[in-house]
C-alpha cells in the first residue's frame, strides 16, 4: 500500500506549496482586531552569582529592550504579512501607554482605533533573562513582573470602543478577538462582535483564557494549549482530548477549535473530526508568542476563504518558526511564514523517499 502514502504525502506537498503561493500573493484586505495590549519589557543579564540573603540569582543588567505585546503583537504579525490591521484596544495615559503607542506608530500600524484613558496604568510584563558570563551564551528565564491596573475597566469606553470595531466590519475580511482577560473586551461586547461578523460571513478568529470562553459563542476558530485542553477535560470529566474537543464545539457552537502543542504539534478538531499535524522540529527553544502567531496565521488563511485544513497547517507553520526563534520577540512576517512552508514540504518529500 506505498502508493497510499504517496497520495497522502504528495497532496499534504500541495497543500504547502498552495498556501506558499497564498503567503507570498496575500491582498491587503482588512482585519479587525480587538483586545488586550500590553508593553513586553525585556532585561537582560549576567547571573553569576546568588543574592547574599536569599537563594536567587543576582543578575547585572547588561540590555534592555521594550515591544507591544498582546493583541499589538498580533496586529504586527497581521501588518507584517500585509494586511491592513485596524486595532482596538485600550491603553493607559502614562510613560508605557506611551511607549504602546509610539512603537506601534514607528511600526507603521493605525493607532486610531486605540483609546487612551488618562489617569490608568497601562499593562506592562517584564521578563528577566539571565546567563552566566564566560560561559555558553544561553539566557534563561528568571523572572516574569506583571503590572497591572487593579481597578475595572470604564463600561462606558468599552462600549465606546466596541461600537467603533463594529462600525470597522462592514468591509472587513476577518475579526479577531485577542482576549487576555484584561477588560477591552466584554461579554456584551464580544456577543454582538461576532453576530455581526457571522450575518456578514466573516471568519472570527478567538484566542480566549479559558475563564472568558462565554466570550467565544459562535466563533469559526477557537486558539487553546494542550495544557488548557487538558484542565478543560478534568473539569469537565471526559476520557478523552477528543470529547472535551467536541463538547466544546457543540457548547460554544465553534466551527473548529486548534489546540497548540508546542513541540508535540498541532491539532485541528471540528464537530465530527481531528486531526493532528506533527512537529518536524529536533530542538524548540522557547514557547512566548505562540498563539499570536498562531492567530495571525489562521487569521492570514480564513481572511482569504482558505478551508479549516488549510488554516490550520498555516497556523502550524507559524508556530514552529515561534518553537525556533532565538527569543520570543520574533514577529511573524511572510519570509519567515514561507520558509517554515517550504522547509516542511522538502523534509516530506525527503522522508517519503
Amino acid at each position: 500500500m506505498a502508493w497510499v502514502l504517496d497520495e497522502i504525502v504528495q497532496a499534504e506537498v500541495d497543500r504547502l506549496k498552495r498556501l506558499r503561493a497564498m503567503v507570498d500573493g496575500l491582498p491587503s484586505v482588512n482585519v479587525t482586531l480587538v483586545g488586550d495590549v500590553m508593553l513586553d519589557r525585556y532585561v537582560y543579564g549576567w547571573a553569576n552569582r546568588l543574592n547574599a540573603t536569599a537563594p536567587v540569582p543576582a543578575v547585572k543588567v547588561t540590555d534592555t529592550d521594550e515591544s507591544a505585546g498582546a493583541a499589538a503583537h498580533v496586529a504586527r504579525g497581521l501588518f507584517s504579512l500585509g494586511l491592513n490591521t485596524r486595532l482596538y484596544s485600550i491603553i493607559g495615559g502614562d510613560e508605557a501607554g506611551r511607549s504602546l503607542a509610539s512603537a506601534l506608530q514607528e511600526e507603521g500600524l493605525d493607532t486610531s482605533g486605540v483609546r487612551v484613558i488618562a489617569n490608568r496604568q497601562s499593562i506592562v510584563k517584564t521578563r528577566v533573562y539571565g546567563a552566566r558570563e564566560s560561559l555558553i551564551d544561553r539566557r534563561q528565564l528568571l523572572l516574569q513582573i506583571d503590572e497591572e491596573p487593579q481597578e475595572e475597566m470604564p463600561s462606558e469606553i468599552v462600549d465606546r470602543l466596541t461600537a467603533s470595531a463594529l462600525e470597522s466590519l462592514g468591509d472587513a475580511n476577518a475579526l479577531v478577538l485577542s482576549d487576555y482577560n484584561k477588560g477591552a473586551i466584554s461579554d456584551k461586547g464580544a456577543a454582538e462582535l461576532i453576530q455581526k461578523a457571522k450575518s456578514l460571513d466573516i471568519p472570527v478568529i478567538c484566542d480566549p483564557k479559558l475563564t472568558g470562553l462565554n466570550r467565544t459563542q459562535g466563533a469559526t476558530s477557537v486558539l487553546f494549549e494542550v495544557r488548557g485542553l487538558e484542565l478543560t477535560r478534568r473539569r469537565l470529566g471526559h476520557e478523552t482530548a477528543v470529547e472535551t474537543a467536541q463538547d466544546l464545539i457543540s457548547t460554544y457552537d465553534w466551527e473548529s477549535l486548534i489546540v497548540l502543542g508546542g513541540v508535540q504539534g498541532l491539532w485541528l478538531y471540528t464537530a465530527d473530526s481531528e486531526h493532528h499535524i506533527p512537529c518536524i522540529l529536533e530542538d524548540a527553544h522557547q514557547m512566548i508568542g505562540l498563539h499570536d502567531a498562531a492567530a495571525v496565521a489562521l487569521t492570514a488563511a480564513l481572511s482569504q476563504g482558505a478551508s479549516l485544513h488549510d488554516a490550520a497547517t498555516l497556523a502550524h507553520a507559524a508556530c514552529e518558526t515561534i518553537l525556533g526563534a532565538a527569543s520570543g520577540r520574533e514577529v511573524l512576517d511572510r519570509r519567515m511564514l514561507s520558509a517554515s512552508l517550504d522547509e516542511r514540504a522538502w523534509q516530506m518529500q525527503v522522508s517519503d523517499r
